[in-house]
């Protein structure tokens, strides 16, 4: 028997062949994991602008629930930070990516209007670039998204 055709314990010896990835086998493996990337990275992305919205929506209302409180109280709305429990007014809501005006107070005192507008990052949003609530319970937006696709209607 020659020694091209002995068989080892674990099977017959094979001579000239190397296992492992040719270049086009990792060709593909480069193309797919591309196309990957191409489709997650955008969903990536309008999932964290969204909770970022999600967040600047919540904190608008909870500010308008103290408007409301405040008013329950003193008859009166108020534009004043330490009155709704603020240290000052622009105040950075949403995990630093919004930030909340003073509540605009007419004389009287008998409305308000919020609004939270994006800084940083979040300021490249252009379907939903600023929230408003007024006292009415009014909600709007700015942007190329309708008011019901923003405020998540």
């Amino acid at each position: 028997m020659t020694p091209e055709h002995r068989i080892s314990a674990i099977g017959p010896l094979r001579h000239g062949r190397h296992s492992g990835f040719t270049l086009i086998e990792l060709m593909i493996v480069l193309v797919i994991a591309a196309i990957l990337i191409a489709i997650a990275v955008p969903m990536y992305s309008n999932q964290v602008r969204e909770s970022r919205r999600t967040d600047a929506r919540s904190a608008l209302l909870d500010l308008a629930g103290r408007e409301e409180r405040y008013f329950a109280t003193n008859n009166i709305y108020t534009n004043s930070a330490a009155n709704l429990g603020y240290a000052a007014f622009p105040a950075t809501v949403g995990s630093g990516y919004y930030q909340v005006s003073a509540p605009t107070v007419p004389a009287g005192g008998a409305t308000y209007s919020i609004t939270a507008t994006p800084i940083g990052t979040q300021a490249a949003d252009t379907a939903c670039a600023s929230f408003t609530v007024t006292s009415t319970g009014q909600e709007t937006s700015t942007g190329t998204g309708s008011a019901a696709t923003c405020w998540g209607q």
